[in-house]
């Protein structure tokens, strides 16, 4: 049961992650954005933290009282999970960077950002989501006992 339950929590936890990474990047579009929308952002990227600390917690969780335990560790497609994740993170990280200064910017005197700056805030985390797919195959392929 305990296993089942790590598990949900952590498919949980993912698919959150996943939900809010990616209504960054529907919103962040300069036909778009506006006042309203910088300031959902900077939401979106604090409850985005959350998540990605969920993710983590739960998938450590599931190495550590999980069914197949610490033999995870010596797996390179557990390092292959983690790398990734981390690499998004990093990216995701970067955009919220921006929205805060977005956000500090219009606090100072309600200026948007540039086209190039919304752009460049999109693709880091259109990058981010599309590695993100790289964890489930490694998950696939660990669960079968691959590493």
């Amino acid at each position: 049961m305990g296993e089942a339950l790590l598990s949900f929590v952590h498919l949980s936890a993912i698919l959150g992650w996943v939900v809010f990474a990616s209504a960054q990047s529907a919103l962040c579009r300069i036909d778009w954005l506006n006042v309203a929308a910088v300031r959902r952002l900077a939401r979106l990227d604090a409850v985005s933290w959350l998540a990605t600390a969920a993710v983590l917690l739960t998938g450590l969780a599931r190495v550590v009282w999980g069914a197949k335990g610490t033999w995870y560790w010596h797996n390179p497609l557990l390092w292959l999970k983690l790398a990734s994740f981390i690499c998004a993170a990093l990216l995701l990280a970067a955009a919220g960077r921006r929205y805060r200064r977005w956000q500090a910017r219009l606090n100072a005197g309600g200026e948007l950002p540039l086209a190039a700056d919304v752009h460049a805030a999109r693709l880091l985390v259109m990058i981010a989501t599309h590695l993100v797919a790289v964890i489930p195959l490694a998950a696939v392929f660990m669960a079968r006992g691959y590493g």
